[in-house]
């Protein structure tokens, strides 16, 4: 998860629009989200002990996000509903595909706005 944590940060340092970044928990989970209101959704990263061989991403599930991230990385993660997407734990991270995802994510209401 700490893997995780750096490649979000990265990609919201490498994303234009994102600015700084708020981390705090969220149901237990560390969650992340820009500081300025209206440009993102919030990421929440996680190791549940139902699921002890995967660490997962979880996304509003009021967005289209997972169903976007599943039409191009359907390879790449697994997927659960409309909120989650996830990596087996011992695994190299696929960091690329990752730091799309986050990007995405931490300009969800950007990118509504623009089109």
């Amino acid at each position: 998860m700490m893997q995780m944590r750096e490649i979000l940060f990265q990609a919201a340092n490498e994303t234009p629009g994102v600015g700084n970044i708020t981390e705090c928990l969220k149901w237990g989970e560390p969650s992340y989200l820009p500081e300025k209101s209206g440009v993102g959704t919030t990421v929440r990263l996680a190791w549940k002990q139902k699921q002890p061989g995967r660490v997962s991403v979880f996304l509003h599930c009021q967005t289209n996000l997972v169903e976007r991230i599943r039409g191009i990385y359907p390879d790449v993660f697994s997927f659960e509903g409309n909120r989650q997407l996830s990596v087996p734990v011992g695994a190299p991270l696929p960091e690329e595909e990752l730091q799309h995802c986050f990007s995405m994510a931490l300009t969800y209401h950007l990118r509504k706005k623009t089109g």
